[in-house]
């Protein structure tokens, strides 16, 4: 079975075929800059060459349509035709507490994301068009919808609440949903068999650490609590986000400087964060350069950014009344070692020790810890694409 993966940003696609017999990764790419001057396909090919091919795509069917060609070009495609796509799987942001797993798509369920766009403005409007856009070019192929959010949903309602009139959560549906539940889903599942131990029992604290970042407290294989919440804004500290804030800073600042709801979303999204702090960059592998250049700001950029993951870790140690397994993905969390070591320093209460050779490791599965250290620390990277595949092969198996 070859099963397509699409993963549609507000400007974006990224693509993966996948052959789901030996799971082999048959093509993959992306689009960028769709609606934008300049916009460019880049696709890896199978001997790892990088290729870009510039085209105007002034809309994400436009952008659809030109991913199948690319898949069917005759020098440089994975398959004959587009018929040998069995499926296709989409990475949809959130689903609201509509959705407590992956669903094949139909008008109902169309609907229903529809209806969660206020929940989440700048994705599922994207996501619903790489949707449409396979609707309108291969409509007899069978869609499948991933969710962010699904994994999240087994949260108790005395986590996933805020302490506001409960009137709100009534009408609108204010709650903590949490983000990147594809990611925390296999990671949590893929550490239990690589250290070779059941889900059940276990407790474990799951760290994807990129330039959005989120923790998740995952007990017996469910998730119990999570950083993010209604939006990927709350939590820790990332790139540009501003991660955790006083309610009152928010309107303070506001009033002071005359902003919008929406500038002021701009402002904690876009412009905070790593990017607020240090002012030069977000990029981690930046901040880290300035560190060890010895710059104030860069220094003191670091120490909150590893704080508030630390924090984190030791809050979701007390929820689940302990922890086995702490284990880090995601751009930061699988390739940089210093961002490793300065989150478990302040670890060693609960009997934390790093192996600093062991910690050295880059994007590969590894067991970071020292033989004798009471928690496991883990290096494993994510592969949100192939759950994604997964979960599609397996909805249209079972029907």
């Amino acid at each position: 079975m070859k099963v397509l993966v699409l993963n549609c940003g507000s400007s974006s696609i990224k693509y993966k075929l996948f052959e789901m017999t030996n799971k082999e990764v048959l093509a993959q790419g992306g689009i960028e800059k769709i609606g934008l001057p300049g916009s460019f396909l880049k696709m890896t090919l199978p001997n790892g060459e990088k290729k870009i091919i510039e085209k105007d795509v002034p809309e994400h069917t436009t952008g659809v349509q030109f991913i199948f060609d690319t898949l069917t070009n005759a020098e440089y495609g994975a398959v004959s035709n587009l018929h040998e796509i069995n499926a296709v799987g989409h990475r949809v942001l959130h689903g609201g507490t509509k959705f407590s797993g992956s669903v094949l798509i139909d008008d109902a369920v169309i609907a229903a994301v529809e209806e969660c766009c206020d929940l989440g403005p700048l994705h599922n409007p994207a996501n619903l068009k790489g949707i449409y856009a396979v609707q309108k070019l291969l409509p007899e192929v069978p869609q499948v919808a991933v969710f962010d959010t699904a994994f999240h949903q087994t949260m108790p309602d005395y986590a996933y609440l805020y302490a506001i009139p409960y009137s709100y959560f009534e009408k609108y549906g204010i709650r903590r949903y949490g983000f990147h539940g594809t990611s925390h889903r296999y990671v949590s599942k893929r550490v239990c068999e690589f250290l070779n131990i059941p889900q059940e029992g276990s407790k474990i604290i799951t760290c994807h650490i990129g330039n959005g970042g989120s923790i998740a407290a995952v007990k017996d294989g469910k998730c119990v609590d999570t950083s993010m919440g209604l939006t990927p804004l709350e939590g820790l500290m990332m790139g540009t986000r501003s991660g955790d804030i006083d309610g009152g800073a928010i309107t303070y600042i506001m009033k002071k400087e005359g902003l919008t709801p929406d500038e002021m979303s701009t402002l904690l999204n876009k412009k905070s964060g790593v990017l607020g702090m240090f002012e030069k960059s977000s990029d981690m592998r930046e901040l880290e350069d300035a560190v060890a250049r010895g710059e104030e700001r860069a220094i003191l950029t670091e120490k909150m950014y590893f704080y508030r993951i630390t924090k984190y870790i030791g809050a979701y140690a007390a929820a689940m009344n302990g922890v086995d397994v702490i284990l880090f993905t995601g751009g930061v969390g699988e390739n940089q070692a210093t961002a490793r070591a300065g989150v478990c320093k302040n670890l060693e209460y609960l009997g934390v020790k790093i192996d600093p050779e062991k910690n050295k490791v880059r994007g590969e599965e590894a067991i970071i810890s020292t033989d004798d250290s009471k928690v496991k620390v883990c290096v494993i990277p994510t592969d949100e694409e192939m759950m994604i595949a997964t979960d599609t092969m397996n909805i249209l198996n079972s029907k």
